[in-house]
């Protein structure tokens, strides 16, 4: 059986994308799941997040290996397939398979392979189309993950196409702003068309040469990121945006009547309301690990270390809630509760920096 591919994604940026994704694989692999962390993002930012430039450098400059998902999928600009992409392992529960700019250069590969695959001749369009998923996969085996997470860069372009198909469940980052909002609007509509456009491409081989994804890109939820004042603009603002969330969710995404749509404090599709940890996140970026795992060493004491504290509920509670929807069991092993045990009472090393 195929192991469920969760993605987090909105065609707005600027949402808090990759941090959320970066701290959700982190707090699954601290309760004992084992996650392989994909970045699909042309920016590779994720990989910037986990991984130091010394390190980064040896990757991108290996032109000869497969250590980044786009080395992976390059044999497949010639007459190859996909290559087994070499992870890192970056905890004992979590891995990266690294992004790459290079990835960019896909794009049109995977454009032009989409139209082709209504073709006679399916074999080459559907190796390509399904290439991040197949990789993916093959790492989570190696990995023996129990969910493989993606982050994506904030357009509808053909590798987010690609990467959704890919996936079985969405979670949607968004601000409170008018921008997210006009996010859902395009992203809805786009995620039905591809949904429907994979089914018609896999309806047409009827006896494909190798295992396709489902491409059913449920969407599980959205969580919604909550800000601090600011003299130009007060709180009211943002609320102001936040209650329209639940019913524009609800019509876009979901293409359903909004109806009586609940607050958003009361809304079950609102996975989380997050708070603004902006004061924290030099210090986790400093530390390179995430914002609940920073010591006292590392700055957090005082209010950074109340909040420190804060976040690691708030990421615990989120964490349960996702797996839980998308059916995923969290073991909460014993060395995650020392993890966790280490963590508040400042004497361990946390999750501590990506291993090399």
């Amino acid at each position: 059986m195929p192991v469920p591919v969760l993605t987090f994604f909105n065609n707005k940026g600027g949402v808090g994308k990759t941090s959320l994704v970066y701290h959700l694989a982190w707090m699954y692999a601290e309760q004992g799941l084992r996650v392989v962390a994909v970045d699909l993002d042309p920016q590779a930012n994720l990989t910037a997040a986990f991984l130091d430039e010394d390190r980064l450098a040896q990757l991108w400059d290996d032109a000869a290996g497969a250590g980044t998902i786009f080395r992976s999928v390059k044999p497949l600009l010639s007459i190859g397939d996909y290559a087994p992409v070499e992870f890192q392992e970056v905890d004992s529960n979590l891995a990266l398979v690294p992004g790459d700019l290079g990835l960019s250069s896909f794009e049109d590969e995977l454009s032009s392979m989409w139209t082709a695959a209504l073709s006679e001749n399916k074999d080459r369009p559907m190796r390509i189309l399904t290439a991040f998923w197949r990789s993916a996969q093959d790492a989570a085996v190696r990995f023996a993950a129990d969910l493989i997470v993606f982050d994506v860069g904030p357009n509808l372009g053909a590798i987010n196409r690609a990467a959704l198909l890919a996936s079985s469940h969405v979670i949607v980052p968004l601000g409170a702003d008018l921008f997210s909002l006009q996010g859902l609007r395009n992203l809805g509509p786009a995620l039905r068309k591809w949904r429907a456009d994979w089914t018609e491409r896999r309806a047409r081989w009827e006896r494909p040469a190798f295992d396709l994804p489902s491409g059913t890109m449920e969407p599980v939820g959205y969580v919604a990121m909550r800000h601090g004042v600011r003299l130009a603009r007060p709180v009211q603002a943002y609320t102001r945006w936040l209650d329209r969330i639940p019913a524009e969710f609800r019509r876009s995404v979901l293409d359903e009547p909004a109806g009586e749509s609940p607050p958003i404090g009361e809304d079950p599709l609102c996975l989380a309301l997050l708070k603004n940890y902006n004061s924290l996140m030099p210090l986790a970026q400093e530390a390179r690990k995430p914002i609940f795992s920073l010591l006292a060493a590392e700055g957090a004491i005082g209010s950074h270390a109340n909040a420190a504290a804060g976040a690691r509920d708030d990421f615990r509670k989120l964490a349960q809630s996702i797996a839980q929807r998308i059916g995923v069991h969290m073991p909460c092993a014993a060395s995650s509760q020392l993890e966790l045990f280490d963590a508040l009472s400042g004497t361990g090393t946390g999750t501590g920096a990506a291993r090399a």
